[in-house]
């Protein structure tokens, strides 16, 4: 599937510094019978927005008018438990293009790299200060540079790397998915097979 790619994202940051969010606080599982990736953010983090008579909760962080933007700053272990890919299309359905943590459950962090979500780890230090400055100041500017892999926290001067897998890397840049990233491959594999003597 073409999606958007993904070179340099500068945005406002909303901040969750919580540990250990399992996939089913991300989106619970009564909401996962639809089959199209659409309409997922509707439902992000459900019954913390919501209380059980629907109403927002106030004082929950995406409820709070003056955090919006496409990065997500969260805690330790983000997306463990459950390996649905339905937490990563309600996050990025909600509008969100990265999460920022110091740790990331294996499943979710490849469901996110599938998607063109990026998942940008860095070291914990590092990671309560980012959420410090963003808490005290909600209209701060974060730059996420993936071809440099750096993100950098504009008024602070703060910077700090980040990795990623090189193949994925290239996918989010280009905005292509595996079948993509394949069918670009197309003339090089003719000729790899050619030189092996195989169908041209």
């Amino acid at each position: 599937m073409k999606r958007e790619k993904f070179d340099i994202l500068e945005s406002t940051c909303v901040p969750l510094p919580l540990a250990n969010i399992d996939t089913d606080q991300i989106i619970p599982a009564r909401f996962l019978s639809a089959t199209s990736r659409d309409g997922f953010g509707e439902n992000l983090f459900r019954d913390w927005r919501y209380d059980k008579k629907g109403n927002e909760v106030k004082d929950f962080v995406l409820n709070r008018p003056e955090y919006k933007g496409a990065i997500l700053v969260t805690g330790s272990n983000f997306g463990c438990g459950s390996s649905r890919e339905h937490a990563v299309w309600a996050i990025a359905d909600y509008g969100f293009r990265a999460v920022v943590s110091d740790s990331f459950a294996d499943i979710f962090r490849n469901n996110a790299l599938n998607n063109g979500l990026l998942p940008v780890q860095i070291p914990s230090d590092s990671l309560g200060e980012l959420t410090a400055q963003i808490i005290a100041n909600p209209g701060m500017i974060v730059r996420i540079d993936l071809e440099q892999q750096l993100i950098t926290a504009g008024e602070t001067g703060m910077s700090v790397p980040f990795g990623i897998n090189a193949f994925r890397k290239q996918c989010l840049l280009n905005g292509l998915d595996n079948i993509d990233y394949l069918i670009n491959m197309r003339s090089r594999i003719v000729e790899y097979e050619k030189s092996r003597g195989g169908p041209g």
